[in-house]
């Protein structure tokens, strides 16, 4: 043999055994206690392993009106601080209910047009002025504030609901919205509803902390070196909460006394996966909660043309948080939301009056914006910026999705020895190469998706089953070129060469288009359809190489033991 099939040969054993070595774990059901080197397993998806399916909806009216009363107290204290006058809020009409409108009451009529000044001045574009007399002004949103909180609603709680589901430990949670005001929530292998929407619609957890910075950062890396070495962490479908704890637990005779490590999360959108966690050492104990904050909110520094972050706390909360800042002017102080750092601004100065802005520093502005807007809605009482409202909700038994799965084991079973058979029949020793490549495609195939850490759904194995078909309709075209060589009068030699070569276009074209609509499906489709979708393309791959390069690496042995003499096909 020449030695480019050698190179050929090895890279396809190798291939080989590193599928076998990852699939066995699914294949033989071993659990994480095994000692078998490779824990992944291929995900199995809510129709297939059971579990929670949720609808949840945003009720904007109600979003709407809360906006506007927000507002009305932020026109209190802007005239309060800025121009001694005090006005307060009135009457809410929400006649239109998607267009709810406030009154501010103004105690003499010489103030009225000092409040639309100060309305103009401060909240251009937010807020727009529906009617008017000498007591009061009635205010409303502008639609570009309602587009933003459509807009906002929707995905920022998407990312809180996806952080506090790892706190269940799903490894393949399924979260997407559904038009504009609702939101999909798919929970494999949970069955406890309560639990669930405890878990979802909790208010959060929101903690001032004090940073220590004397602590050098190399001194907080050592430690966490340690944990490390003692097996602490961090993996994917692990609650990141029991994570913390670990660490803290195992540093606590390390640790300076009253201080422990908490962590703000780096999680990608692609996979969701936390792909960093930056430690800060902060007090054990909060300085201020989330119930000393009454409201936080984006503006625009006029002079800089920079947001920044807008803080009004209650009147025992203003008090504590003079008292912190006064005491601790230059450190650090981290802004912690159900465990999770998300900020760690500097104290500048001592703030009093119970408000309080944080800045962003200077860069580009809309990257600056939508710091600043996330920040603030974590800030806000409550993690979630709008109330969910459980819609619709319903289990899928697992027994059902082990009866898919039974179901599809002897389908399969069944289907790939009528296959078989077939082929072996019509194409004898070609057919068993055939049989050899198509095991392949199904082994590579299987590889991929624990590799990718793809979740496997019944439309997934529709895909396994498509992707069969199409290696054996590529195996076809191969072989029948083959025989048309043949027919020829052509050596059996040349009929082989010929027959990859004349076929090889032929099967790319059609994997192409077929690549083509799957990508459409992975690009536009959710749920199970994007689960189709990715088990199509990765048998579009196994099926190219299998079908062709496989098999022809497989038939140049076979010539070169028959001397070219013999060809069964």
């Amino acid at each position: 043999m020449k030695r480019s099939w050698w190179y050929r040969f090895i890279f396809l054993i190798a291939v080989t055994v590193m599928s076998i070595v990852v699939v066995i774990p699914t294949v033989m059901d071993f659990n994480e206690e095994s000692n078998y080197p490779v824990k992944s397993k291929i995900n199995l998806g809510l129709d297939l392993q059971g579990g929670l399916y949720m609808i949840l909806g945003i009720d904007f009216k109600k979003v709407y009106k809360d906006e506007v009363r927000s507002y009305a107290r932020k026109i209190e204290y802007t005239m309060k601080d800025d121009a001694g006058v005090i006005v307060t809020g009135g009457e809410i009409d929400a006649t239109d209910p998607l267009d709810p409108k406030m009154e501010i009451m103004i105690s003499s009529a010489s103030d009225v047009q000092k409040t639309k000044d100060k309305i103009h001045e401060f909240f251009n574009g937010l807020l727009r002025i529906t009617g008017e007399d000498t007591s009061k002004i009635q205010i409303a949103l502008t639609n570009n504030v309602k587009r933003t909180i459509e807009e906002q609603s929707v995905t920022k709680s998407i990312e809180v609901i996806r952080n506090r589901i790892d706190e269940f430990g799903v490894t393949e949670p399924e979260i997407v919205s559904q038009g504009k005001d609702r939101i999909i929530v798919q929970l494999p292998g949970v069955k406890d509803i309560d639990r669930a929407k405890e878990l979802i619609g909790r208010t959060a957890k929101l903690e001032f902390k004090l940073v220590n910075d004397q602590i050098p950062m190399a001194q907080v890396q050592s430690w966490l070196k340690k944990t490390e070495d003692a097996g602490i962490v961090f993996n994917k479908g692990d609650r990141f909460s029991d994570y913390i704890k670990k660490v803290n637990e195992n540093l606590k005779d390390e640790l300076p006394k009253n201080y422990i490590l908490a962590f703000e999360k780096k999680v990608s959108k692609a996979t969701n996966e936390v792909e960093l966690k930056i430690p800060y050492l902060v007090d054990l104990n909060p300085r201020i909660t989330g119930d000393d904050l009454a409201d936080a909110r984006v503006l625009i520094d006029q002079q800089k043309n920079e947001p920044y972050v807008s803080l009004d706390f209650k009147k025992q909360g203003a008090d504590r948080f003079e008292k912190v800042t006064g005491e601790n002017i230059g450190r650090r102080m981290a802004i912690i939301l159900d465990g999770n750092v998300y900020s760690a601004p500097n104290i500048q100065t001592r703030i009093a009056g119970g408000r309080a802005q944080i800045t962003l520093g200077s860069g580009n502005f809309n990257q600056t914006m939508k710091e600043a807007r996330d920040l603030a809605l974590v800030l806000r009482a409550g993690a979630l910026p709008v109330q969910l409202d459980f819609l619709e909700q319903r289990t899928v038994g697992p027994s059902l999705g082990h009866d898919s799965i039974d179901k599809a084991r002897f389908a399969s079973l069944v289907g790939c020895a009528l296959v078989f058979i077939f082929i072996f029949i019509y194409y004898r020793v070609s057919g068993a190469v055939a049989m050899v490549t198509l095991s392949l495609n199904v082994l590579f195939v299987l590889a991929a998706l624990v590799g990718l850490e793809a979740t496997l759904t019944l439309p997934g194995i529709a895909g396994i089953a498509l992707t069969i078909g199409m290696a054996v309709d590529a195996n076809i075209i191969i072989y029948e070129r083959i025989r048309e060589e043949i027919r020829k009068g052509v050596t059996n030699y040349k009929a082989v060469e010929k027959g990859f070569e004349q076929a090889f276009w032929t099967i790319i074209d059609a994997n192409i288009t077929t690549a083509l609509a799957g990508l459409c499906l992975l690009n536009f489709g959710t749920g199970p359809i994007r689960g189709f979708a990715v088990t199509l393309l990765i048998g579009i791959v196994a099926t190219v190489y299998t079908s062709y390069f496989a098999g022809r690496l497989f038939f140049e042995f076979y010539m070169d033991k028959v001397e070219g003499q013999d060809l069964s096909i």
